[in-house]
């Protein structure tokens, strides 16, 4: 009798297995031979920007934390930088009146998914991830800051997570995550005085699976001898917390001034 429920069981798994593989090749087939309307594409990408509010939360984002340390040079850890520079950017933005929410308080891990389903739980927001980057070649050195090339919008969270699907997700890149870290670099390059590797569209996970305008920042090298140097530095963390949180009010400013020209130009509309 037991072999037999054994069996049982065994052939029911194998008949699930089968039938999501089906369901995937389907799926890929479908997206492959299904042709999205140029007028549909276009008109997504022009109310795009026009309809966006100014956002009431800043989520921060301190990369890495806990067991996974992120970048390392002798003593200095990347997930102790990105906490001390995240800490500085709320108090920053406290004060300022900007409300603001913090995937993680302390050295604890918090993995890519629960990051970004904890922004996307967030209403009406911006997500701000910190980093610090490393490179096999020590010269590198600079600040950078990515948005991502394709993000998921409400409902597609599946496709996000099967490349094949990818093309679900919003065809051109979204205009406000391109703003704010343009935002965010220009403020940084000026204030810290860092070489400006610029503005760059990359599907790093935690920016991509958020629904809100997102922006992941590299706040120098730990692999550059003169950058390390600049991080041990507080009154240099302080300025890279001081140009993010500039580069945000900058953003939030630019939405109102952009809401408020539409307002002018179109008054009945609501």
């Amino acid at each position: 009798m037991f072999a037999q429920s054994s069996r049982i069981r065994q052939a029911t798994r194998t008949i699930l297995a089968f039938l999501g593989a089906c369901l995937m090749i389907a799926s890929f087939v479908w997206m492959q031979r299904t042709p999205r309307p140029e007028s549909a594409k276009r008109s997504t990408t022009a109310q795009l920007t026009p309809t966006y509010r100014p956002f009431a939360v800043v989520v921060l984002d301190p990369g890495h934390g806990g067991q996974d340390s992120g970048a390392m040079c002798g003593g200095v850890l990347e997930k102790d930088l990105t906490l001390d520079v995240a800490r500085r950017i709320d108090r920053l933005l406290g004060a300022e009146g900007i409300a603001t929410q913090m995937t993680r308080l302390g050295d604890t891990y918090v993995s890519l998914a629960d990051r970004a389903a904890f922004a996307n739980r967030v209403s009406n927001c911006i997500f701000v991830s910190i980093h610090f980057n490393e490179d096999n070649r020590p010269v590198s050195s600079g600040v950078e800051t990515y948005y991502a090339a394709h993000q998921i919008t409400a409902g597609s969270f599946l496709a996000s997570w099967l490349p094949f699907l990818w093309r679900a997700l919003s065809e051109s890149p979204n205009s406000e995550s391109q703003n704010l870290a343009s935002f965010i670099q220009e403020a940084l390059v000026a204030r810290t005085r860092a070489a400006n590797r610029g503005t760059k569209p990359k599907q790093f996970f935690v920016i991509a699976n958020v629904t809100s305008p997102a922006a992941l920042v590299e706040g120098g090298f730990l692999t550059n001898k003169e950058d390390i140097s600049k991080l041990a530095s507080e009154d240099y963390r302080e300025e890279i917390a001081a140009a993010i949180a500039d580069g945000i009010v900058r953003y939030r400013d630019a939405v109102r001034q952009r809401q408020s020209t539409l307002a002018v130009t179109n008054p009945g509309e609501r």
